[in-house]
């Protein structure tokens, strides 16, 4: 589908007929940020407080929980952002989460995941982590909202900015392919390493 979507200097478009839900699809890019690392912080806190783990392993968790967002960040991406599209819904879909984002790539309101479905999300892998990995979840979920935040850092700068004269380059170099070249390859926002590892790094 993202052949068919011409890129736009500027402007946004309009997503929903409820005003409601359409202003709840635009997010100031503090928002997010401001939200994720709180939740984290009281995450942490709980952690120190709550539970009798090591400093050392507190921290190899939250690594992590950082790395693995990295991954989770790029198949999200791949497969769900970029899904294949055989029906009406699924395009309708697949352009309301992120083609939208690719017709407007310039459009600073829709960077980041509305707040309301943030939280909502972080929430329900609060309790499958739990689940899974039980006390440990208070260090690793930090982690991977650290890393989601950090990834809406690079992705804003990204968009928003010139690219670094330094090694940060290659982020911006690689995310215009994904835009303006090829949508089909360079996954990564805020590490190319998955795409190396799964081989759609661009040719």
């Amino acid at each position: 589908m993202e052949s068919t979507i011409k890129p736009q200097s500027k402007g946004t478009k309009q997503l929903f007929q409820n005003p409601i839900l359409e202003k709840l699809s635009h997010t100031h890019i503090a928002a997010p940020l401001i939200i994720f690392f709180v939740y984290s912080t009281v995450l942490l806190y709980w952690s120190i407080t709550h539970t009798h783990l090591s400093l050392a392993v507190m921290l190899g968790m939250f690594l992590l929980g950082v790395i693995f967002f990295t991954w989770v960040e790029y198949i999200v991406h791949r497969y769900l952002f970029h899904m294949s599209i055989n029906t009406k819904k699924k395009e309708k879909m697949q352009y309301t989460i992120h083609g939208v984002h690719h017709e407007f790539p310039k459009d600073k309101s829709r960077l980041a995941m509305p707040p309301l479905l943030s939280i909502t999300l972080a929430t329900l892998l609060l309790w499958g982590f739990r689940f899974i990995l039980g006390d440990l979840v208070f260090s690793f979920l930090p982690g991977f909202l650290v890393g989601y935040a950090l990834y809406l850092v690079i992705h804003y700068m990204v968009h928003a900015y010139q690219p670094p004269k330094n090694f940060l380059k290659i982020l911006w170099i690689n995310h215009s392919i994904h835009h303006y070249k090829n949508g089909d390859v360079v996954f990564g926002v805020s590490s190319p390493f998955w795409d190396y590892v799964y081989g759609t790094t661009a040719k």
